[in-house]
């Protein structure tokens, strides 16, 4: 049984990818930190690692001698990323550029999960083909991320996302989540209606990824919903669908709503190579609306 190694175990898309592996792999999640995951298993391990680290990463790689590694860790909200922009490229790039060096001395597999924000965000629909464009530092830093797996002279993927939403776990909360939150405790919220986007069912995503890990599938993915919407369309579903006030629900743009990082206008995916190689079908956003809040009505 071969070993994988996981980078950002904590996070929201790991909690759901590593149940669906550890049946047919040696799991060796890392994360900074105690362990939030809810998992005991045999074939589950939880190693606390730093992975800016280099002589971590080296240790790590040589007791589990990781033959697949799902770099799912980064620093991922734009505006820390634009406000913190010598730790964004520690983490963002760096780090990757250290674990691409470890695995090649294994000779792994290495998956990288990247994002819509590599893009400009004048069109939408990008395919896999389309020029890369950053608007903000946190794309900059997947971009060049990316470049760096690009380069990786063994097996590689890139997995890019968009808007990723479904039930939470280990506290970690995702856009219709925090809506719900906030209109149950009488809070405005405040959403953008001028960015266009396909979100992505996290469970959607999770399976595409062990598909490519079965497959061994190499080459860049899209991998996200079909539907495509506005965020503040998504927030006035969410309310829609629980029965709470959408009237608490802020409606903004770009020029009335100022962040640190500027956000791409349009992104959303083409998503027929997923369909054509990894027999990828997404379920609808009503679907994945009901999903998120029917599994766990209370987070």
């Amino acid at each position: 049984m071969q070993n994988i190694l996981i980078t950002g175990a904590n996070g929201f898309v790991s909690s759901y990818l590593i149940p669906l592996l550890i049946d047919t792999y040696n799991v060796i999640a890392t994360g900074k930190g105690d362990n939030r995951l809810n998992i005991d298993h045999t074939n589950f391990e939880y190693v606390n690692l730093d992975f800016t680290e280099e002589e971590e990463v080296k240790k790590v790689f040589k007791k589990y001698n990781p033959r697949i590694i799902v770099h799912a860790g980064a620093l991922s909200k734009p505006d820390e990323c634009e406000q913190n922009k010598e730790l964004a490229y520690e983490t963002n790039v760096k780090a990757t550029e250290l674990l691409l060096k470890q695995a090649k001395e294994t000779k792994s597999f290495f998956i990288f999960l990247s994002t819509d924000f590599i893009f400009d965000g004048l069109k939408g629909q990008n395919s896999e083909e389309d020029e890369p464009g950053p608007v903000n530092f946190y794309g900059e830093t997947k971009l060049l991320a990316e470049t760096a797996v690009k380069n990786y002279e063994f097996d590689w993927s890139i997995v890019r996302t968009v808007l990723v939403y479904g039930p939470p776990k280990g506290g970690r909360q995702n856009l219709l989540t925090t809506v719900a939150n906030a209109l149950r405790n009488g809070n405005e919220y405040s959403v953008f209606d001028d960015q266009v986007r396909t979100p992505t069912y996290v469970e959607d995503l999770a399976l595409a990824l062990k598909n490519i890990i079965d497959k061994k599938a190499t080459g860049v993915f899209h991998i996200s919903g079909k539907d495509v919407m506005t965020p503040y369309q998504m927030a006035v579903a969410t309310a829609k669908y629980l029965g709470l006030n959408e009237k608490l629900i802020n409606k903004v743009t770009a020029d009335t709503f100022a962040q640190p990082a500027r956000r791409p206008a349009i992104t959303g995916f083409n998503i027929s190579k997923a369909k054509r190689e990894l027999n990828y079908e997404p379920i609808s956003f009503e679907e994945g609306l009901k999903k998120t809040f029917d599994v766990n009505n209370t987070e």
